[in-house]
């Protein structure tokens, strides 16, 4: 384990500006603050980190401990008060929110933990959905195949509502796949599952990752998830206190 805090550990991780156009994520001095009445609260403080291409990564920490945080503003979603997130060579904190838009459509995939999907579309027109906002008129077959590869092949046209939470999770895995994106973010994707259907759901994670290639970056509070991951980054208070390798307890790695 490397803790980062450490000198020793400048010896282990090489500084994430200089490693921005080589790796899928490099983070550098990454800050963000919310102002709370008359004062501003630090949430995340002089985070540093590169992922490189094609690693899965799990961020853990207890609760309030910002990360969440720190994976929306990687994804996008949120922009930090400090710092630069470079993501393939880009550098997403100087984009506008349109240009953030269509680079998010292009290249970054997001499974949310309480699904998000559209009430009003079937299970293939939620997956489809991505492909439409890119203006892509074509993928219903790839849709399909991926709602087959997750074990749906019988719910194309059942609507969210008509779905359990472990079939709604698998919906929103196959829509995070649809535009084949080069890096995946989840935030607590088994976090209103029951044990067993999130086993389920992890599986097949892992499973998509191993045949898109994508890098994989996941939130969680489990411990026993966060093991299957070769690479465990743990934040507390804010801080990056540790950013840990090791043989994932997993034969989906």
């Amino acid at each position: 384990m490397v803790v980062v805090n450490s000198p020793s550990s400048q010896t282990l991780r090489a500084d994430a500006s200089t490693q921005g156009a080589s790796s899928a994520i490099a983070v550098h001095n990454l800050g963000m603050q919310l102002p709370a009445g008359q004062h501003l609260i630090t949430i995340l403080q002089t985070i540093s980190f590169t992922i490189p291409t094609g690693q899965i990564v799990a961020i853990m920490g207890p609760s309030g401990s910002g990360k969440s945080t720190l994976l929306g503003l990687m994804a996008g979603l949120d922009r930090p008060t400090a710092g630069s997130i470079v993501i393939q060579g880009t550098d997403i904190t100087t984009l506008n929110e349109s240009e953030m838009a269509r680079f998010r459509r292009s290249h970054i995939g997001y499974v949310f933990q309480a699904f998000h999907l559209i009430p009003t579309l079937t299970a293939l027109e939620n997956v489809l959905l991505p492909l439409e906002l890119q203006g892509r008129s074509q993928g219903k077959d790839r849709a399909q195949a991926l709602l087959q590869s997750v074990g749906l092949e019988h719910r194309l046209h059942h609507y969210p509502i008509q779905l359990s939470g472990g079939e709604q999770q698998r919906v929103a895995l196959a829509r995070a796949f649809i535009s084949q994106p080069s890096i995946l973010f989840a935030d607590e994707p088994t976090g209103n599952l029951d044990s067993q259907t999130g086993e389920r759901i992890i599986e097949l994670l892992w499973q998509l990752h191993q045949e898109h290639g994508s890098t994989l970056v996941l939130v969680t509070h489990d411990p026993s998830l966060a093991k299957q991951a070769p690479r465990i980054l743990t934040l507390r208070d804010g801080h990056l206190i540790a950013d840990s390798d090791h043989h994932p307890e997993t034969h989906f790695s």
